[in-house]
């Protein structure tokens, strides 16, 4: 688990591999609020870091939800019977398969097969329709009298949101799921983050996620909070990068058209970016970390074709 300012803890979901994905702990006077929920396996490390925290389970009042793809969502309704007092807070799009997951495991099961999926995901439990609350965009809720802006921001999932945080000491926080892209730390140089997008099926669209990440620049955050992976700052360069590589993905899908070109020239895009930002890795280590980003990127930008089309 990892302190950071303003009562916030990002706690590994111990997804894949080490700091991959986080699952983040916001705590203030007295209560707590979960952003993701990792998958199923990742539900004994949150249990044990509010116990760590001495955060008591009646005391989380809220589980953020920022979309329910499975790395993010899919220990939900898990998390959710350990939690006796807590809210989900879901995109109105999202909603429904947290609360009747079954369509969402049945297409899940057909790309990754049975074994896989238990492995990674384990085993996916609804929420109670009495439990979920549904947002609009711009509303309000709180934390303990600590106010929370929810902001729905399509591009790389339609029932995709944020949280602000206006409780910041130095400016707000936001949680931004995927729309704010990935930052590895293996690619962290010199406190420096590099930001990627992730273009993943089936809902990419290029123009809905640039004005998305320009609206999470627009409200001067002092920080972003990257379920992959972290605490960012130096919000205008991030995003600025972020803008111009959604736009490069989406030429090299018009450019390359077929699956394995455009995966290929997607690894060439990326190997370019990290040697740029000062990393000394290989192109073999550097693809062994985007391996399932660059297949993930593919498929969403096919899809996205075809859509186009």
């Amino acid at each position: 688990m990892i302190a950071y300012p303003d009562g916030i803890y990002a706690v590994d979901a111990e997804y894949v591999r080490p700091k991959l994905a986080a699952v983040h702990v916001m705590v203030h006077a007295g209560r707590a609020a979960i952003v993701d929920s990792g998958t199923s396996h990742s539900v004994p490390q949150v249990l044990a870091a509010l116990d760590t925290l001495g955060v008591a389970r009646e005391a989380v009042d809220w589980l953020w939800l920022t979309h329910v793809h499975l790395d993010h969502a899919g220990g939900a309704g898990q998390l959710m019977q350990a939690l006796p007092n807590a809210r989900a807070v879901l995109h109105p799009r999202g909603a429904p398969h947290m609360i009747a997951p079954a369509k969402l495991v049945e297409a899940s099961i057909a790309v990754y097969g049975a074994e896989n999926f238990a492995n990674l995901y384990g085993e996916i439990l609804p929420i109670d329709a009495a439990r979920v609350q549904v947002t609009r965009d711009g509303e309000f809720i709180e934390l303990a009298g600590r106010r929370i802006e929810i902001l729905h921001t399509p591009g790389h999932a339609l029932h995709h949101q944020a949280f602000v945080d206006h409780g910041g000491v130095e400016g707000p926080n936001v949680f931004t799921g995927d729309t704010f892209g990935l930052c590895y730390t293996e690619f962290t140089r010199e406190g420096r983050a590099l930001a990627m997008p992730t273009t993943s099926p089936t809902q990419f669209d290029p123009e809905q996620l640039v004005a998305s990440i320009r609206r999470v620049v627009s409200i001067a955050p002092q920080a972003a909070y990257l379920t992959h992976y972290g605490r960012v700052t130096d919000i205008p360069r991030l995003g600025a990068n972020l803008e111009r590589l959604v736009r490069r993905f989406a030429e090299i899908a018009i450019e390359h058209r077929t699956r394995e070109a455009i995966r290929t020239a997607l690894s060439e895009c990326m190997c370019a970016e990290v040697a740029a930002h000062g990393c000394d890795l290989t192109r073999a280590q550097i693809e062994a970390v985007l391996i399932n980003d660059l297949d993930l990127n593919a498929d969403g930008l096919l899809a996205w074709l075809a859509r186009r089309q």
